[in-house]
C-alpha cells in the first residue's frame, strides 16, 4: 500500500540500527520519515513497562508530545519457550550485562541443555498522535534458538536465530530478506494499513 502523499512520521528511538531498518521498510511505502537527530531531539525515555506495548507507548507519547508530531515507537523481544518466555520485555537489558555478544553468550549458556529450541521475535509498533490517539500493530517471527552464533549481519539477537523457511540466521540474511520475514517488518507493514485506514476516515 503507498500513501496518496507523504506522511511525516518521527522515529522515536536514538538507536541507529532500529532507524535503518525500520527507514527502509516504511520510506518506500510513502512515509516522510524523521529521525530525532535530524530535528535536534535529544531525549532519553526509560523503559519501565510490563509489555512491548507499554514501552512503545512510553517512548512514542514522550517524542509527541516533545516535537508536536507523529511520533513512531517499536518495543521488541525474543520470547524463548524453554525459557517461559524470557527474556521478553527485558531482551535488551538480559542478563544483566551490556552488550549484544554477551547477551547472547548469556542466553547460549542457558539454552545449553535445552532440547526445545523453539523461540519467536515479537514487535509491538505503537504511533502516539498529537490529537491523542494511538494506531497500535504487532508482528512476530517465529524461528528456533541456534547452539552457536551464525552470520555477520543484523543486529542484537540476530545470530543466535533460526528462521526454518530460508534456513539461515536472521544474521546471514541480506537486508531485504530479512525485513520481509521479521517481526518488526510485520509489525510496520500492518501500521502502514492502519494509518492508511486512520486518515481515510478524516
Amino acid at each position: 500500500m503507498m500513501l496518496s502523499g507523504n506522511a511525516v512520521i518521527l522515529l522515536a528511538t536514538n538507536n541507529a540500527d532500529k532507524v535503518r531498518e525500520m527507514s527502509e521498510i516504511l520510506s518506500p511505502l510513502g512515509f516522510d520519515i524523521k529521525t530525532p537527530r535530524e530535528l535536534g531531539v535529544v531525549l532519553e525515555v526509560e523503559e519501565t513497562g510490563e509489555s512491548f506495548e507499554d514501552n512503545a507507548r512510553l517512548k512514542a507519547r514522550a517524542f509527541c508530545e516533545k516535537t508536536g508530531l507523529p511520533a513512531l515507537a517499536d518495543d521488541s523481544g525474543l520470547c524463548v519457550a524453554a525459557l517461559d518466555g524470557a527474556p521478553g520485555v527485558h531482551s535488551a537489558r538480559y542478563g544483566g550485562v551490556d552488550s549484544n555478544e554477551m547477551r547472547r553468550s548469556f542466553l547460549l549458556t542457558r539454552m545449553q541443555t535445552q532440547e526445545n529450541r523453539a523461540a519467536k521475535f515479537v514487535t509491538c509498533i505503537l504511533c502516539a498522535l498529537p490529537n491523542g490517539d494511538e494506531i497500535v500493530e504487532f508482528g512476530e517471527e517465529v524461528g528456533e534458538i541456534t547452539r552457536a552464533p551464525r552470520g555477520d549481519s543484523g543486529f542484537g539477537y540476530d545470530p543466535v536465530f533460526f528462521y526454518p523457511p530460508l534456513g539461515k540466521t536472521n544474521a546471514e540474511m541480506t537486508p531485504s530478506e530479512k525485513n520481509s520475514v521479521s517481526a518488526r517488518g510485520a509489525a510496520l507493514r500492518h501500521f502502514a494499513q492502519a494509518l492508511g485506514a486512520y486518515y481515510e476516515k478524516w
